[in-house]
């Protein structure tokens, strides 16, 4: 055989070599991310009332195993496809805005109020610990409830039973939780409702100031109404409260800050208030707090 032509058949095929390099990208091992290890933590998670993106934060950060949410929202979805149940751990608000309306609102007429346009403008950076929402969560046919705190650095979210919706009820319970953190409040944000109308009884006692947000603009204590949403995935809104023990409300409480934040870096509200103020309070538990 000429050598030309021994020379050309021993030549780079580029449409074979290709045909080669699929077929071996086909039949290789996949790596596979969803491994035993990390659907056990999946699975963990979810029961502990963690959201998907959560869940993906922390196994980055924690673990170094990066995975997509779609990724754990597609095995949730396929879990319940074959049966499972991890699907109702997931978090699903479908809350309406329900307008006040009639001539009992006495909402903005708490004497002697300070505005929240008063309010310091380093408490609209979160850049310290101390700067707590409050609010009341209410059971159904107005049967119990809760009283609710936001610290909005920390996320910190801490809530206390109520039997019912006075200013002494909620002055008692705002009272008990933040007096073993008196160190660590500032100021307190309320909405309108006349059960905070003594409100300058507990800047007294705790030693800090208060403000209140305008009547009808929630959203200047969005942390706290969004965390009270949260809240009901607990005790939901058709449910009576007056039963509810503080056991439970600091289950439900611990669960909530031991989720980890997308705008906390992933980290939870318990261990960015201890990293903050170097006490590590809540780090077993709320209950021990009280």
């Amino acid at each position: 055989m000429r050598l030309s032509a021994i020379l050309a058949k021993k030549s780079y095929r580029h449409k074979q070599a290709n045909e080669f390099a699929q077929q071996r990208h086909q039949q290789k091992n996949k790596h596979i991310k969803l491994t035993a290890e990390v659907i056990d933590y999946i699975c963990e998670k979810l029961k502990e009332y963690w959201s998907p993106e959560q869940i993906v934060g922390r196994l980055e950060l924690d673990k170094k195993i990066k995975i997509s949410t779609e990724t754990a929202y597609r095995f949730v979805l396929q879990n319940k496809a074959i049966g499972g149940e991890l699907y109702k751990y997931l978090r699903h608000q479908h809350k309406k805005y329900r307008k006040r309306y009639g001539k009992n609102d006495y909402r903005g007429r708490i004497p002697n109020r300070v505005d929240i346009d008063k309010r310091p403008s380093v408490v609209d950076t979160r850049s310290r610990i101390g700067d707590w929402e409050v609010d009341l969560v209410i059971g159904k046919g107005h049967k119990g409830g809760f009283a609710t705190l936001a610290e909005r650095k920390s996320r910190l979210y801490l809530a206390l039973p109520i039997t019912n919706k006075t200013a002494r009820a909620a002055n008692d319970a705002i009272t008990k939780l933040l007096t073993p953190l008196k160190s660590w409040v500032k100021t307190l944000t309320f909405d309108n409702g006349r059960e905070f109308s003594w409100y300058d009884e507990l800047a007294e006692t705790l030693g800090c100031n208060t403000y209140f947000a305008k009547p009808y603009h929630s959203w200047e204590r969005g942390l706290n109404e969004n965390h009270n949403g949260l809240l009901r995935q607990f005790f939901p809104k058709q449910m009576v409260l007056d039963k509810v023990s503080e056991k439970e409300a600091f289950r439900a409480t611990d669960l909530m800050n031991n989720r980890p934040g997308k705008c906390l870096g992933f980290k939870t509200p318990f261990e960015v208030f201890a990293q903050m103020t170097g006490k590590d309070y809540f780090l077993n538990g709320s209950v021990a707090l009280i």
